[in-house]
């Protein structure tokens, strides 16, 4: 099989306040460290899976280990006072967004054999972009020492038929679990326990299919880097205790399963923004970047490609006749990626308003520009691999996963 039931452990929601246990993925509103200190006021000592992440904000400050060692504590303290743990099973859950549309997912587990996030991978489940791998050991130390997994990861899978999550609209025949209010305007989260006759279907639909043509079966669409930390996890395992890893709880990932066809999943570009730098000479450099390569013989197949450079005087818009990549957001980070000596920083920014927002500050230039379409998802990785590194985003800001469902992965 592809996709598992899992021992998932939820809090017992009667004794706590429910509507702070979940908060949104921490690769949000990296740019925004008074989001995350309003939520942190906000929870005060309530039991909150604010307390068993580590945001990326935070990530290169003087005081990212002591936060980590307060997780791993907090977790060891949740163990005891706040979990319960299910038989493994398969939560069905319905989160509607703030723009009130309900967008479905299946909770459970994979098993990181097979995963991989290089770029030209093979396995039936594949990373949708490039990984950085700088950007893993910090995220690798907060689950070397955890005791638990929570996982922002959504994985797509290519059902136009809906077939796998339809027949549990509404919760119809599962077990009800949890009806939250999302804290922060991350809208409404309901779930469901799959019993154990219709995890048997869900199984059947996740059977492997005999093929050598090494066909995508799901794909990662949130959470890329958290994923390949913990396959980099599982591999340190395997090499150092190669017997006990194959039935070590290192071996599996807790995922979200959605369908990409679902009306209330969109894709929106993740902007680029350049900091300290001199926004003037920079866009220059931009525009000279372009002229010099859009009549290249390599580039005249590429697309026409259109962008909005934002700073604090004003909006700079750039037309191309042909990108350096089919994506303008490849283009764009092919141009940053070879003039880094031009800025000193550079943050990526899931939502319009936000990117028009900084780009406003001193010495910081943004880089707006329309996205992929979805359809194109499956098709593009399957034939070319990975596509740029954060080259889009499942819905805004406020529709990302928020952290709910945790595994056990150490005593």
């Amino acid at each position: 099989m592809l996709f598992y039931p899992a021992p998932i452990a939820l809090p017992r929601f009667d004794k706590i306040d429910q509507d702070k246990w979940g908060v949104i993925a921490c690769d949000q509103y990296t740019s925004n460290p008074a989001y995350w200190e309003a939520l942190d006021r906000e929870i005060g000592t309530s039991p909150s899976t604010l307390r068993l992440i580590l945001p990326e904000v935070f990530l290169e400050q003087e005081d990212t280990q002591l936060r980590i060692t307060q997780i791993w504590a907090a977790m060891k303290a949740y163990k005891q006072e706040v979990f319960q743990t299910y038989e493994p099973s398969y939560v069905y859950i319905e989160r509607t967004q703030p723009d009130g549309r309900v967008r479905c997912g299946l909770v459970g587990m994979i098993d990181l054999e097979d995963y991989d996030f290089s770029p030209t991978a093979t396995t039936p489940i594949r990373a949708t972009e490039a990984t950085v791998t700088d950007r893993l050991p910090p995220r690798m130390k907060v689950r070397e020492g955890a005791a638990y997994e929570l996982p922002h990861v959504m994985l797509l899978t290519d059902d136009e038929e809906d077939t796998l999550l339809a027949p549990y609209a509404e919760g119809r025949g599962l077990l009800p679990l949890y009806d939250i209010t999302l804290i922060a305007g991350g809208g409404h989260l309901r779930g469901w326990l799959v019993p154990k006759e219709e995890s048997e279907r869900i199984n059947a639909k996740f059977k492997r299919k005999d093929s050598t043509k090494h066909p995508l079966y799901l794909a990662v669409g949130d959470g890329n880097h958290s994923l390949a930390s913990a396959k980099a996890i599982y591999e340190n395992e395997k090499a150092n205790h190669p017997d006990s890893a194959k039935t070590s709880p290192l071996r599996y990932a807790l995922c979200e399963v959605v369908n990409l066809h679902s009306p209330a999943l969109t894709f929106e570009p993740i902007f680029r923004l350049a900091k300290e730098t001199k926004p003037y000479a920079l866009t220059e450099a931009f525009i000279s970047y372009l002229r010099e390569n859009e009549n290249k013989d390599e580039y005249k197949a590429m697309p026409s490609q259109t962008f909005h450079l934002v700073h604090e005087e004003g909006v700079c818009e750039v037309v191309c006749m042909h990108g350096t990549h089919p994506l303008a957001v490849g283009t764009v980070q092919h141009f940053l990626d070879t003039h880094t000596h031009l800025f000193s920083g550079l943050d990526y920014i899931h939502d319009e308003e936000d990117l028009r927002a900084l780009a406003k500050k001193p010495l910081s230039l943004g880089f707006l520009f329309d996205g992929m379409s979805k359809h194109e998802l499956f098709s593009a990785v399957s034939q070319s691999g990975s596509l740029p590194r954060k080259t889009f985003s499942m819905g805004h800001a406020k529709d990302k996963r928020y952290y709910m469902e945790a595994r056990q992965i150490k005593a």
